[in-house]
């Protein structure tokens, strides 16, 4: 006579949490790995563009003979007023339609680059954009009813917006031979997010500052604030210092830091890109400067 089995239809309620548990403790140790390796992969490609960024320089000061102004003053008889030195690299990265058309634009309107038919103001370009801050990738809206692209990348002018001791700063015109202290040893930019109203940190053209363009896409390593803008009234008058900061708060704007644990990415005269530390912070002085003859050593 054949033996009979009886079937198991389903599992027991322990059987079931035990799984439940397991599944959620293999999630607890996944989560942290998984966002720690989309945290390098942000990192790394923050650096990439940052040496596409500083190869272009290069390009551009092989063709002029120096490197571009951190950005145009706005000036009668300058062909391309309020344009950033992001603006000027477009046929460097890639970008000659977009730099076609931006000719064309301040042809017809050279006095407003805000708007229409000015296509930068509102274009977000992948390689200006850190990944770790996906509100680069696209256009906003800011006060005065201006939608604008921004970036996280912006020049280093030296010390603060009253000198003109770095490389890339209102009408410069830095050449290789000028950075006496070793391209090796000099900082063209660094990391610092769009202020959250998106006031700050426009790739295309700006203002900043007192005219300047500090704080907008270019930056002092001690930043001061002197509230020529009615939106930073509340922030201390600086100087200010790299450090953590957060995309919530407005008064970050004065400073070099990235949404990258523990400092931030800076992009050096000769093209090469280094992870600073916000423990780094005394010897920016010395790296923003391109003529100082300061001795400094790297943390």
């Amino acid at each position: 006579m054949p033996r009979l089995h009886k079937d198991r239809n389903a599992f027991t309620l322990v059987e079931v949490l035990v799984v439940i548990a397991i599944i959620a403790i293999l999630i607890g140790l996944l989560l942290p790995a998984v966002q720690n390796v989309r945290a390098a992969a942000a990192r790394l490609s923050c650096q990439n563009n940052l040496k596409q960024i500083g190869l272009a320089l290069h390009n551009y000061d092989s063709f002029n003979g120096a490197f571009p102004p951190g950005v145009t003053k706005f000036a009668n008889g300058e062909t391309y007023p309020g344009l950033s030195w992001l603006g000027y690299l477009l046929p460097e990265v890639e970008q000659q339609p977009l730099w076609a058309v931006t000719q064309q634009a301040y042809a017809v309107q050279p006095n407003n680059p805000f708007q229409l038919p000015h296509q930068g103001i509102l274009t977000p370009m992948k390689v200006y954009a850190c990944p770790a801050d996906d509100r680069q990738m696209m256009a906003h809206l800011t006060h005065q009813g201006y939608l604008v692209a921004s970036t996280g990348y912006l020049g280093v002018l030296g010390t603060d917006f009253t000198t003109t001791s770095g490389v890339l700063y209102s009408d410069s015109r830095t050449r290789i031979t000028d950075i006496t202290d070793g391209t090796s040893n000099t900082l063209a930019a660094a990391e610092r997010p769009p202020s959250p109203d998106f006031w700050f940190g426009w790739w295309y053209a700006g203002a900043g500052e007192a005219s300047t363009g500090a704080v907008d896409m270019i930056l002092g390593v001690r930043e001061l604030n002197i509230n020529a803008s009615p939106y930073t009234t509340q922030c201390d008058p600086g100087p200010y210092h790299f450090q953590l900061g957060t995309i919530s708060q407005m008064c970050d704007a004065f400073h070099y830091w990235s949404l990258h644990s523990g400092g931030g990415n800076f992009l050096f005269c000769d093209g090469s890109v280094k992870f600073l530390s916000y423990a780094s912070d005394s010897v920016l002085p010395g790296l923003a400067t391109r003529a100082g003859g300061e001795v400094v050593a790297i943390e």
